[in-house]
């Protein structure tokens, strides 16, 4: 299993739970409750790297520390 971040978060505009994976730029996901969308995000993850794999793009290494945002 990887280790990256998911950072999840309610939105108020589309009304679902949003899972986004700061470390992998495009990488997100979301789910009617905290919990689907955090397995969503897991999913999300996978593809994301088989992608980047299947195309020959590196896959950033996990930080393994939070990420501090400005």
């Amino acid at each position: 299993m990887y280790k990256y971040e998911i950072v999840i978060y309610w939105s108020d505009e589309d009304k679902v739970y949003i899972a986004d994976v700061p470390e992998l730029p495009g990488c997100s996901a979301h789910g009617a409750s905290y919990d689907e969308a955090l397995v969503n995000a897991k999913e999300a993850i996978q593809l994301w790297i088989d992608t980047a794999n299947e195309f020959g793009d590196p896959v950033p290494e996990p930080k393994g520390h939070r990420l501090l945002f400005a």
